[in-house]
């Protein structure tokens, strides 16, 4: 048996998410025909309080829309030096939207509303024109870090005042809001546009949906198109994204003590050092004392146990559905013994 740690991507459908894609409704999504992918679309609409959405192969792909939607090429967008958008899509925002990032160090992925109004550029011909900030709400890199909903109202007021877009990288945003005790339809209020991910703890094998208002989504439904992510038949995928929103996301907080737990048994360990706060279901610990990351995970693999060094010294696990309360004991056991 062997128990995933390495991302919440890694999930597989249970046999009754299978049950409802094999029984979608499907037609052609490109025109508009797919009746499962507009109930899904309609269905995160809804929960975020926005006035449309489009069904996207990727977050990536949906944070990459996202961000052409709301520039200009040669413009700057305004994030974290550990944002997402910023170190893992590839290069993206310059391939596509031809912009710069001002990356800015914040504290575990999170920003704060001063520093973004001190990054804005000013009217200087020399230098880019400031246009979005994207925040990234819960932090990967962070340790799966949440910002506090005040502090998005204040960058949302230093956007606001200074004609700012503001995009919210949503990948794991129901982890934030279960562990918080927030509302959905709080972040629709507040951002222009949102991506929200179905494949990683609400369990799907594919897709994120990007919200917005219905011009902006227009917008975006061209450019998905000429990213090439416009799908046919989607609604066989649809259909998991929305037992997905229907039955897994409750069920996160289970997710969010089971990486406390593990937590705590790393720390009795004397090779372990500092680890990130545990706010929801990734863990970042330090391993020291003449171990290393590499030398931790080729241990725990030993019993079938996988997660990812990603850095030298750093090691990071990630809970999701598909790790069950057994296994956690079996990790706990195992971590006890080294």
């Amino acid at each position: 048996m062997t128990i995933e740690l390495r991302s919440d991507t890694f999930t597989k459908p249970c046999e009754h998410m299978l049950a409802a894609m094999h029984k979608a409704q499907v037609g052609d999504d490109v025109f508009g025909e797919d009746p499962t992918v507009n109930q899904l679309e309609s269905m995160s609409a809804t929960l975020f309080g926005t006035k449309a959405a489009l069904f996207c192969p990727s977050g990536t792909m949906s944070n990459q829309i996202a961000i052409k939607c709301h520039t200009q090429p040669g413009e700057e967008i305004i994030c974290d030096q550990l944002s997402h958008v910023y170190i893992y899509e590839g290069g993206g925002i310059a391939f596509n939207s031809n912009c710069q990032v001002k990356p800015i160090e914040g504290n575990r992925g999170r920003i704060h509303a001063a520093q973004v109004e001190a990054a804005i550029n000013p009217d200087d011909i020399h230098k880019p024109i400031s246009s979005l900030v994207a925040v990234e709400n819960t932090s990967n890199r962070g340790g799966g870090s949440c910002y506090q909903f005040e502090e998005l109202q204040a960058i949302k007021a230093v956007c606001l005042q200074n004609d700012l877009k503001f995009h919210l990288d949503g990948a794991r945003v129901w982890n934030a809001i279960i562990a918080n005790g927030e509302n959905p339809k709080q972040y629709g209020e507040l951002f222009d546009s949102i991506s929200i991910c179905l494949s990683k703890g609400l369990g799907a094998p594919i897709g994120s949906v990007l919200l917005g208002d219905v011009d902006y989504i227009k917008k975006a439904r061209r450019l998905r198109k000429v990213f090439g992510g416009g799908m046919r038949q989607a609604g066989y995928l649809a259909a998991a994204g929305i037992y997905a929103l229907e039955n897994n996301i409750s069920r996160l907080e289970i997710d969010h003590q089971h990486a406390k737990m593990v937590g705590n048994a790393l720390l009795k360990k004397s090779f372990v050092g500092k680890i990130a706060p545990i706010e929801t279901n990734i863990i970042i610990a330090e391993i020291i004392n003449n171990h290393t990351a590499a030398t931790f995970v080729d241990h725990l693999k030993k019993y079938q146990i996988l997660c990812i060094p990603i850095s030298a010294s750093q090691v990071r696990m990630v809970f999701h559905l598909d790790v069950s309360a057994s296994m956690v004991e079996t990790i706990i056991t195992v971590i006890a013994e080294m």
